[in-house]
């Protein structure tokens, strides 16, 4: 075999052995965006029920002060000027993801410029951060990314903690979170949540909600306090669905550029078994050329 056929050789040996890889990252990722889909849909009932308690809750006292805690707003339009302002944005630490980080890293950065006036940003991700770095907006903390739905809850706590020390910085302190959502007609969607302050026109909208059953609801012991625990539990939701989104997104585009890679290396295989084949093949008809020639020139000695 020629050195050349046998540089071919390593090569098609290389690229086996990467697609080997990328076969074992597809399959990964498909795992992995099924169990953070399974745990947001299992969100959905449980956020109901904690949406129906609180609508018991403003019901049974509507002179209860609403709590000095956050309630998430699907619907924010944007931070306001004049009030300190947070967001926290979700990425990824690992790369092979696409335009994951960068897409979600222009929706912040372009909505944030709006305000006009200094923003703390706390990153969930180190591609993420430095993507937010590299536009020089500086990041006060950056979070490990989860590797498993269990591991969620330890960052929602984490993520907690921050919105209360931000919470009591300052009052109206508003606080968004920034992550890609799932999404039938794309990969996924660039999405923000506003997770402070309170939103008067969410507790209208949870008071004037329709109560599923005939029973009036009643709420037992303490009101405020039963009240401070189910707008905790809102928040561990609304953010544990965040993150779960965002990871969901996240795998979906490392899935997709992992199936880019497999049709590329696809493709780049089949060139070079081509080559391989004709390299040996024209080593193959030198090698009985030379036969050929000697025999005839043993046979003219003759």
């Amino acid at each position: 075999m020629s050195d050349s056929s046998a540089a071919l050789r390593r090569k098609i040996e290389s690229a086996g052995e990467l697609g080997s890889v990328v076969r074992t990252m597809k399959a990964v990722a498909a795992s992995s965006i099924v169990q953070y889909e399974r745990s947001v849909a299992a969100l959905a009932d449980y956020l109901r029920t904690v949406e129906l308690g609180l609508s018991a809750s403003f019901r049974q006292d509507r002179s209860t002060p609403a709590p000095a805690v956050a309630a998430p707003a699907a619907d924010a339009s944007g931070p306001t000027r004049g009030r300190a302002i947070g967001a926290i944005v979700f990425g990824s630490d690992q790369g092979l993801v696409g335009q994951f980080n960068d897409a979600i890293a222009i929706h912040a950065l372009d909505t944030l410029a709006a305000v006009h006036q200094p923003v703390q940003v706390w990153a969930v991700g180190e591609r993420v951060q430095a993507r937010l770095a590299d536009a020089g907006l500086a990041a006060a903390g950056v979070f490990a990314v989860p590797a498993s739905v269990a591991a969620i809850t330890a960052l929602v706590a984490q993520i907690l903690r921050e919105a209360d020390a931000f919470a009591a910085s300052g009052r109206g302190a508003e606080l968004y979170l920034f992550y890609n959502r799932p999404s039938s007609g794309a990969i996924y969607t660039p999405a923000t949540e506003r997770l402070l302050p309170l939103d008067a026109a969410w507790r209208r909208g949870l008071m004037q909600r329709h109560w599923p059953t005939r029973n009036l609801p009643e709420v037992l012991g303490m009101a405020t306090t039963t009240l401070q625990a189910l707008i905790g539990e809102y928040l561990f939701v609304s953010l544990f669905r965040a993150c779960a989104e965002s990871l969901a997104s996240e795998n979906a585009s490392r899935l997709a550029a992992m199936q880019r890679a497999e049709k590329n290396i696809d493709e780049l295989l089949v060139d070079m078994n081509a080559n391989f084949h004709r390299l040996r093949q024209s080593s193959i008809d030198e090698e009985l050329f030379d036969v050929v020639s000697g025999f005839e020139a043993l046979s003219h000695g003759l």
